[in-house]
């Protein structure tokens, strides 16, 4: 993706899903959330383990999945941001897709080619 295309990506996201969250403040999860809360973005923080707890995040609870998520918050998600390992991508990828996410954001070391070109 061109810096154009992600300026636009970024410019038109409302609602990003930060799958693989952690309430632990010290995770890549948890501070790359909250400074997306802090510029503006809507954060519903995705973690069956935490599923009903706060987050740590002003405001936002955590949801076991996409589909609740998106169920108990009425809201589209625009973006899904995926803190899983490069095994666990083909699985976030079609839960972004059944969600309708309109894109995938794999975290800084997190690759998977197929999942790649799958999205695009």
């Amino acid at each position: 993706m061109d810096d154009a295309a992600l300026k636009k990506l970024l410019e038109n996201t409302k609602t990003i899903a930060v799958l693989g969250f952690s309430s632990q403040a010290h995770k890549p999860s948890f501070f790359v959330a909250k400074y997306l809360q802090s510029v503006g973005y809507r954060i519903l923080p995705i973690n069956p383990a935490l599923d009903g707890r706060p987050s740590g995040l002003m405001g936002e609870t955590c949801y076991p999945d996409l589909k609740t998520a998106m169920e108990k918050t009425g809201l589209k998600i625009d973006l899904v941001d995926v803190f899983r390992r490069s095994e666990h991508t083909p699985d976030a990828l079609t839960a972004a897709m059944n969600a309708g996410a309109g894109a995938v954001w794999l975290q800084q070391g997190i690759r998977n080619d197929a999942v790649e070109a799958k999205a695009k």
